[in-house]
């Protein structure tokens, strides 16, 4: 087996591997591992914007209760003031380095998402806010000689020995390489592509949390899954994300018969949080037996439409929808998971040598539901400090050692695919019970081999990791047997008696034990 040694290695190109390898220059060789080409990430797809305490009404203390709000109580407050405390300088430090966020005159132009109570969300061209801080973060890279990409490369496995991480056996070009490391940084993003509706791009397929569980990473509140509400429902269109600040600058929810609903789920209406209006959009599809709802901002008038959402506007026409004269059909789909790796707030997990940062991990700042435009902050807070712990590990990485039972294929790969997809939406989706996870359970046991072996094609990897994330997100969600948050059980719709703990998972004892929020 091939070996190359670097000093720190980063798995994952989004914001917070990224932003990592900034702080990480300056101490030595970093190498970003990616599956694909550098900004292909959840955050390139980011529209709605960032969220972060720049205006003169908001306060530090107000984002905080916003996000412990829509956290739903099982927000860590200490990881939580960490995000916004520090949220501010990280966004000026992006405009130092260039990012154009887009301004009203001088002043940086914000915009209200729902369950925020002030005007604090940042966005770049109107709506492609994640292509602005790829680029901004990417170019700041680029200019840093320390750090080598490598792409079209994905990560099989950890390199373990005892309790430390030593690196990562890597596949590329039909060759697996044991990449050694004094430490190792997870920032591999989210895992939405185990449901068949999904706003994530194709690479979201778990990698990070399966290859972290395998190695003896624990892993926390997997049952943790947020669905956003408005994706564009079309049989011809891919399941394009419409922002949340459509609805924020006042676009309405309108059922098949043109009426407006929200009123009667939320006090809030359309602003509400997100678990709640996906929630109320499933209902509504239920009682008058369609697909989809509608999304309606067309009384914004054309020029402020095209101006603030051309991205948007765009894709929509490609595919025949006219957001400033049409009714846009939408429905719910599968968009970030809050659980992941549990960190503490520098982003160690409990193998040493081996850090996290955004959507993989999980520090307790979302809770059991995402406030809005949370995650790229998260990511960039985030991916800093985990960063500047990583520099300081002393681990002497040993040598990987040859893998065994190596498989090239899995026969019906893309109908296992379709058949996991298509039972996570239907089974532990927006609204689960124990009826439903159980048959989940059932099906996905039956491929419980093709978690066993080692691929050395990317197809079969992302699914070997696809199933082990599923399998992960379905034991805790049977776990926790009351409805918090993201995670809805039509059989226990109250909270339960011990709602407040987190579930923990890890190789060992699958569920490892519970600890009361803090």
């Amino acid at each position: 087996m091939k070996t190359e040694s670097v000093d720190f290695l980063i798995i994952g190109s989004g914001v917070a591997g990224l932003r990592a390898a900034i702080e990480l220059a300056p101490f030595g060789s970093v190498v970003v591992v990616t599956k694909d080409r550098p900004s292909e990430s959840s955050t390139e797809y980011a529209q709605g914007g960032i969220a972060a305490v720049i205006s003169d009404e908001d306060t530090v203390g107000i984002h905080l209760e916003d996000t412990l709000k829509a956290g739903d109580g099982l927000c860590r407050e200490d990881a939580v003031r960490t995000l916004v405390e520090e949220g501010t300088d990280r966004i000026m430090e992006l405009i130092d380095w260039g990012a154009e966020f887009d301004r009203e005159g001088m002043k940086l132009s914000l915009t209200l998402e729902a369950a925020h109570s002030r005007r604090r969300i940042l966005h770049a061209q109107g709506d492609s806010t994640g292509r602005e801080l790829e680029r901004v973060l990417l170019n700041k890279v680029r200019s840093l000689p320390s750090v080598t990409k490598y792409p079209y490369a994905i990560t099989t496995d950890l390199i373990i020995r005892g309790n430390e991480c030593h690196g990562a056996y890597v596949l590329r070009n039909g060759e697996i390489i044991a990449l050694l490391a004094k430490s190792t940084l997870l920032a591999t993003g989210g895992a939405g592509q185990i449901f068949s509706r999904t706003t994530n791009p194709l690479v979201a397929t778990g990698d990070g949390m399966a290859i972290a569980f395998r190695a003896g990473a624990c892993l926390e509140d997997m049952e943790f899954v947020q669905f956003h509400p408005t994706s564009l429902y079309s049989p011809t269109a891919p399941q394009f994300l419409l922002s949340e600040s459509m609805r924020g600058e006042g676009a309405v929810l309108l059922n098949i018969h043109r009426e407006r609903f929200m009123s009667a789920y939320h006090a809030m209406e359309e602003l509400a949080p997100r678990d709640v209006v996906s929630r109320a959009i499933i209902s509504e599809m239920v009682k008058t037996n369609s697909r989809h709802v509608y999304l309606d901002l067309r009384h914004l008038g054309k020029d402020f439409i095209k101006k603030r959402f051309p991205g948007i506007f765009a894709t929509c026409l490609r595919y025949d929808v006219d957001i400033t004269e049409d009714l846009i059909p939408v429905s719910p789909a599968a968009h970030y998971i809050m659980g992941g790796v549990k960190t503490n707030l520098d982003g160690e997990t409990n193998l040493r040598g081996l850090y996290a940062a955004g959507e993989v991990a999980c520090t307790g700042v979302h809770g059991a539901n995402r406030l809005a435009s949370n995650s790229l902050l998260e990511g960039l807070v985030y991916g800093a400090r985990a960063g500047i712990a990583a520099s300081r590990t002393t681990v002497i990485p040993v040598g990987g050692t040859e893998l065994e039972t190596l498989v090239y294929a899995i026969p019906d790969g893309d109908e296992i695919k379709r058949i996991l997809r298509k039972t996570m939406w239907e089974k532990v989706g927006i609204i689960r019970c124990a009826r439903s996870l159980d048959e989940a359970t059932q099906v996905l046991k039956t491929y419980n081999e093709i978690m066993n072996r080692t691929y050395l094609k990317r197809h079969e990897l992302e699914l070997k990791n696809m199933l082990t994330v599923a399998r992960l997100i379905i034991e805790a969600s049977l776990r926790r047997q009351g409805s918090v948050g993201a995670h809805y059980r039509s059989d226990f719709k109250d909270r339960g008696d011990r709602w407040q703990e987190h579930i923990m998972l890890d190789r060992e004892n699958f569920f490892l034990s519970s600890q009361e929020a803090i």
